[in-house]
């Protein structure tokens, strides 16, 4: 019998299965009186879940990245789907199967492995032998290959890192013959490199999170650690030292790539390369990010998605009159 996916339910459902908690926390209302407040999380999407009455007994009984059977009933507020269950019980991690629980992408990911090498062809020597280093180091591809871009927003699916950073070589393979004064490749090695570090930052083996070194140094610093590694390997293949000013502007792009100070640059891009990146980057994650909110919200009565916090606004989904069909 197949399980009842998050995405499958509706409101006014009542339901008995199994989900992924990702995120517990105990408070109280108004009264006093504690509730349990819990995310759960299978491949399909998450939902928020409240259990009223509970007690720090239950609270402390299991932890996030642990399975839950959980008996309950969907009910809308204030716009978006939630959970009020009664009773649950935790399941061991050898009764489920990871497959059913960690969202991953919908692309093949060996056919954007393939797309990526095919893109990131450089004429320069130095990083020609850069890319090779990168792409002999299996266990670093194959990280790459299975890293979500985010724990939250953009991408955040195994497999996400890669079908981000291939989107972005596509599109500046697209808009580079617009600017022939930008160095093709490096801004090529800068797209392929500015999240490299999310390899190390992010744990995903279950839960989305940020593991210890990734807490402490975060990936743009990571990411930087990594390409100095890598530079060093470069005259094993070329005989030569790597240039100086490729190594400064390649790791100009990963600090900068942000684009501001206020989300996270420690430094401002101050390349033509540097300023593609950053927009580039940002236009595949917006993008992405509003296409995935629209296409995953199950409110079809009405035109617009619920709030959405980290955005700070409503995305319009489109009128459904007749006069203008949309589809959902």
């Amino acid at each position: 019998m197949s399980r009842r996916s998050v995405q499958q339910l509706s409101d006014g459902d009542s339901f008995d299965e199994v989900y992924m908690v990702v995120d517990k926390q105990l408070r109280a209302n108004r009264q006093g009186s504690l509730f349990l407040q819990v995310e759960l999380r299978d491949r399909t999407g998450s939902m928020s879940g409240r259990m009223w009455n509970a007690t720090e007994h239950q609270f402390k009984s299991f932890e996030a990245g642990e399975f839950l059977r959980i008996k309950g009933k969907v009910q809308l507020y204030q716009g978006s789907l939630q959970v009020i269950f009664s009773t649950f019980e935790k399941v061991p991690r050898e009764a489920v199967s990871m497959v059913d629980f960690l969202p991953q992408t919908e692309k093949d990911v060996g056919r954007l492995f393939e797309r990526l090498r095919a893109l990131l062809k450089p004429e320069h020597p130095a990083l020609k032998a850069l890319v090779e280093v990168f792409l002999i180091d299996d266990r670093l591809m194959d990280e790459l290959s299975r890293a979500p871009a985010g724990i939250r927003n953009h991408h955040a699916y195994l497999g996400g890192l890669i079908e981000h950073v291939v989107n972005m070589l596509e599109v500046a393979d697209r808009i580079l013959p617009l600017y022939p004064e930008l160095n093709r490749d490096v801004l090529m090695l800068g797209i392929f490199l500015h999240d490299i570090g999310k390899v190390r930052e992010l744990s995903y083996e279950r839960v989305f999170g940020y593991s210890d070194e990734g807490q402490l140094l975060g990936h743009l610093s990571i990411g930087v650690e990594i390409l100095t590694e890598k530079i060093a390997k470069v005259p094993e293949l070329t005989g030569e030292p790597f240039p100086t000013e490729l190594a400064l502007r390649l790791k100009h792009m990963i600090l900068s790539h942000h684009g501001t100070h206020e989300f996270g640059s420690p430094r401002l891009p101050m390349t033509p390369e540097a300023i593609a990146l950053h927009h580039i980057d940002n236009l595949d994650a917006k993008v992405h990010t509003y296409v995935r909110e629209i296409r995953d919200d199950r409110q079809g009565s009405s035109a617009w998605t619920p709030y959405n916090h980290s955005s700070g606004r409503r995305l319009f989904k489109g009128l459904k009159d007749g006069s203008q069909p949309v589809e959902e």
